[in-house]
């Protein structure tokens, strides 16, 4: 083995041990997806980082082996970072550094720059048992759906962390608009999304909104821009995921077919067991005229109408996106809180602390795959056993 594979090797373990984990697989498409980012000094120079923003000063402790100064090596993650490797942000007008997971980071930053090569090794990757495994056994997801302001009413009682309208006039500025990643590589492929041509969709705020502008990734807006493209995407149909943080630090605007997340929840036989969310819909059977604009609507197949009868909703599929709720004629739908509210974390390092401390190893790996083999059988979808 060169001397450049183990660089990659030595990656691939680094990012394994860190909080979301990337595990090797028997194809290597892992080490592929490394290869498209970085160069092998690159490689090497990021196993000195943390899922944890670090200082300069900190990582050349650790990288003072591959480089002669602070300054080098300065040099040499600015460039990882411009080519989406690394997270950088600057506080106090000092730079800090950490790894970033494959998804959300990573895949998310190789906007603009999605090859049919980096595509296929990503998602031949993804589609691995291993890597599907791992990213469900974290203790919180990355992620969470809120309901779209048209769904809510004032009894639902909705927390500020739970109301895009409150996290928008929350947010810390500057605020970026960027293209969805996963729109784009759907169009690459000749797929382009079914629910909206617009582009620019996704929404980054304060730190990331930063790295957004820094890598020409986005255009910078106002926040009353931001609010009104957020208001646009709920009208088309599109699920709000904001980061499951109660400081938001994006809000993405999702699709059916086209999403990443939403296609690994369609995947799984009780994906809301893995899914942060506070409501669900119900349907009042004697309001519901069967018209089936609710199956239409859903985004995650949790609504189905049967030949004469009124819509199900599915309470292990539904994420109280609240879609379903504004569209229904006869107004037979509403979203109902859960009985305990989940309070997300209030910022990504603390999110990324509790995956860490709470990180499965083998044991709790297999409990997971037999939970889901259980689980398929039970709810009689044995064919997501595949």
């Amino acid at each position: 083995m060169t001397t450049t594979e183990l660089a990659y090797i030595k990656l691939q373990r680094h990012l394994d041990s860190q909080a979301v984990g990337f595990p090797a697989t028997k194809s290597g498409a892992e080490i592929r997806i490394l290869k498209h980012i970085f160069t092998p000094i690159e490689a090497e120079a990021a196993t000195c980082l943390s899922f944890r923003f670090e200082s300069l000063e900190t990582i050349f402790n650790r990288a003072g082996y591959l480089v002669e100064s602070p300054e080098q090596l300065e040099k040499l993650l600015d460039s990882i970072e411009k080519k989406g490797g690394i997270e950088l942000k600057i506080k106090e007008g000092k730079k800090l550094f950490c790894n970033a997971p494959l998804v959300v980071g990573m895949f998310e930053f190789q906007l603009g720059k999605l090859t049919p090569e980096f595509i296929e090794d990503f998602n031949e990757y993804t589609a691995t048992k291993k890597f599907g495994v791992d990213f469900l056994s974290t203790e919180l997801p990355q992620m969470r759906t809120i309901p779209i302001a048209e769904s809510i009413q004032p009894q639902h009682n909705v927390s500020t962390f739970d109301e895009v309208a409150d996290l928008m006039q929350k947010a810390e500025a500057p605020f970026a608009i960027f293209a969805c990643i996963c729109r784009q590589k759907k169009s690459l492929a000749g797929e382009p999304c079914q629910i909206t041509d617009r582009e620019e969709t996704c929404l980054a705020v304060g730190d990331m909104a930063q790295g957004v502008l820094r890598q020409g990734l986005g255009r910078e807006i106002t926040r009353d821009e931001a609010i009104s493209i957020i208001e646009q995407n709920q009208k088309q149909g599109l699920v709000l995921q904001p980061s499951n943080t109660e400081k938001a630090e994006f809000i993405c605007s999702c699709c059916g077919c086209c999403c990443g997340m939403i296609a690994m929840h369609k995947n799984l036989p009780k994906p809301v067991d893995f899914w942060a969310t506070n409501f669900y819909t119900v349907i009042d059977n004697d309001a519901c005229n069967g018209c089936g604009i609710c199956a239409e609507r859903c985004q995650v197949g949790a609504a189905t109408v049967a030949l004469n009868g009124p819509a199900v909703i599915d309470l292990n599929r539904c994420i109280g996106c609240g879609l379903c709720v504004p569209s229904c004629p006869t107004q037979a739908l509403s979203l109902q809180r859960k009985n305990a509210e989940t309070k997300p974390p209030q910022t990504r390092e603390e999110l990324y602390d509790i995956i860490m401390a709470n990180k499965k190893g083998g044991w709790g790996k297999l409990k997971l795959t037999g939970k889901l083999f259980i689980d398929a059988i039970r709810t009689g979808q044995i064919n997501l056993l595949k």
